[in-house]
């Protein structure tokens, strides 16, 4: 009687060492990742992929970076990792942290015009505004409530641009604060916006969600989120 019982064990452990036979095979290839240029050199240089690469050695991150957000959905990347509210509601993802802005000015434009005590100061200061890609940002329209009657010294449409903006002394403006802090010559002249605030996404399409070295870098993260938040978060 315990035969059948036995003989059908051992197909099951057979088919499950087939399997996990199967997956190690496919833990290999590349993952095209997208992020927020800025934050590209902090990731490269972190623990979190050094540590991913070497637990699985066969599978290369790859960075894809543009302007504008890549379409997961039509395979120009295949992980991304994003701030704010998704709007595709197509992908599939985690959150992994949260994206903190503040206000800054560079040290020139603090001497020369001096620092703010509180938000209603910016209607006094000159600030850098957010425009084409950047025209419906919550930084934008955080900038249209509170500071409509402000004068504008320089206009960007990218985050990069308003950054360098803000770092020639134009003008002040909202940030990133994992971003800002990268750049001693900057200036916090007022705390983090919590109007501001955001979360951080890892996302993909559902299409390859499952896709073992999707899974790999999925779990792995999550495993390891203390590592991720501090390049995150500042």
């Amino acid at each position: 009687m315990l035969l059948p019982s036995a003989s059908e064990l051992e197909k099951a452990a057979v088919s499950i060492e087939r399997q996990t036979q199967l997956y190690k095979s496919e833990l290999a290839g590349v993952i095209r990742f997208t992020c927020p240029e800025p934050l590209l050199s902090r990731i490269n240089g972190s623990k979190l992929l050094t540590e991913f690469n070497a637990r699985f050695p066969a599978i290369r991150v790859e960075f894809v970076m543009s302007d504008v957000y890549l379409d997961l959905s039509r395979g120009e990347a295949d992980i991304a990792l994003r701030s704010g509210e998704q709007a595709d509601e197509a992908l599939v993802g985690k959150k992994v942290g949260d994206s903190i802005w503040a206000v800054y000015a560079s040290q020139s434009y603090v001497q020369h015009h001096g620092t703010l005590t509180s938000v209603a100061d910016l209607t006094h200061h000159t600030i850098v505004g957010f425009d084409g890609a950047l025209a419906n940002h919550r930084a934008a329209k955080w900038f249209a409530v509170v500071a409509p009657d402000a004068k504008v010294g320089a206009r960007n449409n990218s985050v990069l641009g308003v950054l360098h903006a803000v770092k020639s002394g134009v003008g002040v403006a909202p940030l990133p604060t994992t971003i800002a802090g990268m750049h001693d010559d900057l200036i916090e002249v007022l705390p983090p916006v919590q109007e501001l605030q955001r979360g951080w996404y890892l996302l993909t399409h559902p299409d390859i969600r499952r896709t073992p070295r999707i899974m790999a870098f999925f779990d792995f993260v999550s495993n390891n989120v203390q590592m991720l938040r501090p390049i995150l978060m500042g």
